[in-house]
């Protein structure tokens, strides 16, 4: 008996000449529940109550349980990830937080992302794309820029 191994299909970096100014990213939807936050509370070791805990989160005066500001950015730049083709790639990433992202138990929450190139220099092959994030129709993300290195 002989084992064989499989090796993951490379994804292709995007090339830098396949990109203009102003050019649209697919726009995506980021779902999160209430299990996704405890799963993440636990990877990030961020067990703040009001990421879990609804009553707790009522008490200190928000509307209800809020996503971790953190999986919200992550969230967003995989917009910019998938795109590019390598993690990897992303050279500098900022964001600032504008509004939490509400999960209500019963329906959980979606985020919504889009990206926009912003940028593009071909002597660095440095592509900036700006995002936008919102959820229940509130911006969450200002100022959120990724800087991608390309091909």
């Amino acid at each position: 008996m002989s084992a064989q191994s499989s090796t993951p299909a490379a994804t292709e970096v995007r090339a830098f000449d396949s990109v203009s100014v102003g050019d649209a990213l697919p726009p995506r939807t980021v779902h999160v529940d209430r299990a996704r936050l405890v799963q993440y509370a636990g990877a990030s070791l961020d067990r703040n109550r009001i990421h879990w805990d609804e009553r707790f989160a009522k008490e200190v005066g928000l509307p209800d349980v809020i996503a971790h500001g953190m999986f919200t950015m992550g969230s967003a730049v995989t917009l910019v990830t998938d795109w590019a083709g390598d993690a990897g790639r992303v050279v500098e990433y900022g964001v600032r937080f504008t509004k939490p992202v509400v999960v209500p138990y019963e329906t959980g929450a979606d985020i919504e992302v889009s990206g926009v190139v912003k940028a593009a220099d071909p002597e660095t092959k440095r592509v900036t794309v700006e995002l936008t994030a919102t959820a229940g129709g509130e911006k969450v993300l200002g100022r959120a820029l990724a800087v991608v290195l390309l091909d």
